[in-house]
């Protein structure tokens, strides 16, 4: 499944996501640098009624927020990692399989820490203004 969004489209687009994924917690978002895995981490937080700061994680490697409900929703970035061992030693696989959402930017540092059912997504640039997402359901 393929979606194009821009900014102003961008939380239809996380709606849809969420729509479509089903019973899956763990999302995978590969993407160049600049793609907007971020961006798109904060509209799908937003969606699901986030009330804390949304932030990259770039330095923290893990941020958690809570939902209205008081749920818990992990944000990760491997991009400063250099490999599994890192990852575990984080506390990454601690919230993969917390049962609770995660959103995980640069997976490929440490693809096979990862639960079977993650979802994996690719977002990529198309121009200034759009980018397009796969979903691999």
């Amino acid at each position: 499944m393929e979606v194009n969004f821009t900014l102003a489209t961008i939380p239809l687009a996380a709606s849809e996501l969420l729509a479509v994924m089903g019973s899956r917690r763990v999302l995978a978002f590969q993407g160049e640098m600049g793609a907007g895995k971020t961006t798109f981490i904060h509209a799908l937080c937003t969606a699901l009624g986030v009330v804390d700061a949304i932030s990259s994680p770039t330095y923290s490697i893990i941020n958690e927020y809570r939902t209205l409900e008081q749920a818990t929703i992990y944000h990760i970035d491997l991009y400063r990692l250099k490999g599994e061992g890192e990852a575990i030693q984080a506390g990454v696989e601690e919230c993969l399989y917390s049962g609770q959402y995660c959103f995980v930017e640069w997976p490929n540092i440490a693809p096979n820490i990862f639960p079977e059912n993650t979802l994996q997504l690719s977002i990529e640039a198309i121009d200034a203004n759009t980018r397009k997402l796969k979903i691999n359901l």
